[in-house]
């Protein structure tokens, strides 16, 4: 039996349209807070639509040499215009992006694990490192 991190898929956001952005310096300072952006669709254009669209992204960061990785955030996309009126004939749309501020200690690997109803789990990394 596969475990779950067997069936989550890879690929480069510049040509994989299921792959998070992940836009953040490549080098902070230990323990100020620092900007990081989240995104799918910047490279090839993700559909939003009822049938097929992106329902959340979460964010995790595994510090360099531990063990553990910890969850940043996680942000859900509800809207993708569904209405009584039909499959995407609804008065709104949410994106899939998030930006948010973290600060860390030691350098590590941020990773973004997105879903699409349809094609399932994407993850993509990023590698922080941190100035002394």
């Amino acid at each position: 039996m596969a475990n779950l991190g067997e069936r989550i898929q890879t690929g480069d956001w510049k040509q994989e349209k299921h792959v998070a952005a992940i836009e953040c310096p490549a080098q902070v300072k230990s323990g100020e807070l620092f900007e990081v952006k989240v995104s799918l669709g910047k490279g090839v254009a993700h559909p939003n639509t009822t049938e097929h669209h992106i329902r959340w992204i979460s964010v995790f960061f595994h510090p360099e040499g531990e063990k553990f990785t910890y969850q940043v955030g996680h942000f859900d996309f509800t809207a993708h215009g569904e209405s009584v009126e039909g499959p995407n004939k609804g008065p709104v749309y949410t994106n899939h992006e998030a930006s948010f501020s973290m600060k860390i200690a030691k350098p590590g690997t941020i990773h973004a694990l997105s879903l699409c109803n349809i094609h399932g789990l994407w993850e993509s990394t990023k590698e922080v490192k941190v100035a002394v």
